[in-house]
């Protein structure tokens, strides 16, 4: 069912013009205008069939002829919205069986899962029918073929807020993370629906050792760190030193000679954070001297390609522990 391909239609397919059932139909043709900058050159096929569509939809026909019709226009364009749009029109004048019509989209969804009009018109037979049952399995399918296809996580974030599908979900996340500890879709889900739950105290200490283990296992793993960022930033004062083990963890770690981007950005912000909440004009220079120090060695080492910004991020501590002296 890819785009603009003949092909999808089958060889034994017959042109809408040497059909008896659809000879009191004028076909209507696109207008381009007189002289088209760029002039597509559509194959015979995919001519007929939307020269066709045009002309039921130009008379609002809506029958089983015409849903056919679209079908065949969906496998020639399945991004195309007036389609899908006209398509549930006639569905819906029809009342047609709905469950069908996802059988029918989960299909489409086996070759198109990166195109958002599948999903959307996913989404409004569902809400038509008022039944999710098989939306955690469907996406489950989509993202068993790409664990990151964005369309698939929205449209399961979507059917699990909606549905009230959270209770196994942790588990799903927890397994993708198992097979692919980078998966920052999977991370991304985790922290949606724990957010939904409401982070706890309890549910963040559980989490910071949650995802410290995993940074034990891959500690150069950006998904992780922005996570154990994200979670620390859920306590109720927001700061990233309120949890005294994960800031031995992370000393522990460049102690003992890590080097990670992530890791040195993560000290450099927690430093920064003790720096300017610090009263003590000894112990604040002791803090921005960490934060110059790894600010230059991510610049002339570890993450040069960025190394004016962090340039930057040391000349703004600078400027502002100058104005708290003032």
């Amino acid at each position: 069912m890819s785009d603009s391909s003949d092909e999808d239609l089958g060889s034994d397919w017959i042109p809408y013009s040497s059909r008896n059932d659809w000879a009191d139909v004028v076909p209507l043709e696109q207008d381009d205008g007189e002289n088209p900058i760029v002039a597509i050159a559509y194959s015979s096929k995919f001519r007929e069939v939307f020269d066709y569509f045009r002309a039921i939809l130009a008379k609002q026909e809506k029958s089983l002829r015409a849903l056919d019709l679209t079908s065949d226009a969906l496998r020639l364009n399945t991004s195309n919205y007036t389609v899908w749009q006209y398509r549930r029109e006639i569905l819906n004048e029809l009342k047609s069986d709905l469950k069908k019509e996802l059988d029918y989209i989960c299909e489409v969804i086996r070759e198109n899962a990166k195109n958002y009009q599948v999903w959307h018109h996913r989404r409004v037979i569902v809400e038509m029918l008022n039944d999710a049952s098989q939306e955690l399995a469907v996406t489950q399918m989509a993202l068993e073929a790409d664990a990151k296809n964005y369309h698939a996580w929205q449209h399961r974030q979507w059917a699990i807020q909606k549905y009230d599908l959270y209770e196994n979900e942790l588990n799903f996340v927890d397994r993708l993370i198992a097979d692919d500890i980078r998966n920052n879709s999977a991370w991304n889900q985790r922290f949606f629906i724990l957010k939904s739950y409401g982070f706890t105290t309890d549910v963040i200490q559980r989490e910071l050792h949650y995802t410290m283990n995993r940074i034990r296992v891959v500690k150069n793993n950006e998904s992780a760190w922005n996570y154990l960022i994200g979670v620390l930033r859920q306590s109720d004062t927001g700061e990233l030193n309120h949890f005294p083990e994960v800031i031995e963890f992370s000393e522990e770690l460049y102690n003992a000679g890590n080097r990670s981007p992530f890791l040195l950005s993560f000290l450099i912000d927690l430093y920064q954070e003790q720096c300017l909440r610090n009263e003590c004009a000894e112990e604040r220079d002791v803090l921005a001297r960490k934060v110059y120090g790894l600010c230059d060695e991510l610049a002339k080492k570890h993450d040069h390609i960025r190394r004016k910004y962090w340039g930057y991020i040391a000349d703004k501590l600078k400027e502002e522990l100058n104005e708290k002296k003032q």
